[in-house]
């Protein structure tokens, strides 16, 4: 059969996709290790993980970014989830970081306008997962600043507030929520969890990833498994099977 002729009979096969949102904590987390690339590894027959991950942005980028990532004719039946992973930025300290700094109060409102626009476009709350900032380890961030020749400009008490702030947008909105700044700091030390203080580990990176799979797992369980395993073609037709 041409490959033409095969492609006419069969309907095109579309994964469904679940969108990694984030700053730099999400662009790296298909590094070796990475939760993203966990996600991958593990849904590979069921959906394409996508990541779109840009480092050293905040929520106030971000909500501008976002109608062009996700569209209203693309999004109701290819969008399996999307997480939305942002603060770390956010909360830096206005004196210090201007630039990336977020005040608290237009964060939560941002993450709220994201979510809103989300669910405008046939993105149901269930489908959504809100991450806070993991906890920021001060010592080793600022040895990281310092060799940049710039100043200490987080603090962990900061991202705190950030982080609740997340928390109760999920909550009034409707999503699942991950608190990993809450998780991370849980009857532990969190410093093995972050590499230089602010971005993850590879301890950090498989803590993120078994707690963000168990919700998803949940929600992504009933979707079928695309193409039929190996040893159930029908080798004397294949066809048969495959289109």
């Amino acid at each position: 059969m041409a490959l033409a002729e095969a492609g006419a009979r069969g309907r095109l096969l579309r994964w469904p996709r679940v969108l990694l949102f984030g700053d730099s904590i999400t662009e790296y987390s298909f590094q070796e290790n990475g939760w993203g690339a966990y996600l991958a590894e593990r849904l590979v027959r069921k959906c394409d993980v996508v990541n779109r991950g840009i480092s050293g942005y905040n929520t106030r980028w971000a909500k501008l970014i976002l109608p062009r990532l996700i569209t209203e004719s693309t999004s109701a039946d290819s969008i399996a989830a999307v997480t939305i992973f942002f603060g770390a930025n956010d909360s830096a300290l206005k004196e210090l970081n201007p630039k990336q700094h977020v005040p608290l109060e237009e964060y939560a409102a941002n993450l709220k306008s994201m979510v809103q626009y989300l669910k405008s476009v046939d993105v149901t709350a269930d489908r959504i997962i809100l991450i806070t900032p993991p906890p920021l380890q001060e010592s080793a961030w600022e040895k990281a600043c310092l060799a940049k020749g710039d100043k200490l400009n987080r603090c962990n008490a900061t991202t705190g507030q950030y982080a609740q702030a997340c928390v109760q947008v999920a909550r009034e909105c409707g999503t699942d929520v991950l608190d990993l700044w809450t998780l991370m700091q849980k009857n532990q030390d969190f410093s093995s969890y972050l590499s230089d203080g602010l971005h993850l580990s590879p301890k950090g990176n498989s803590f993120l990833a078994a707690q963000l799979w168990s919700r998803l797992e949940n929600k992504l369980s009933a979707l079928p498994s695309l193409l039929p395993y190996w040893r159930d073609v029908d080798h004397t037709n294949p066809e048969a099977s495959l289109l």
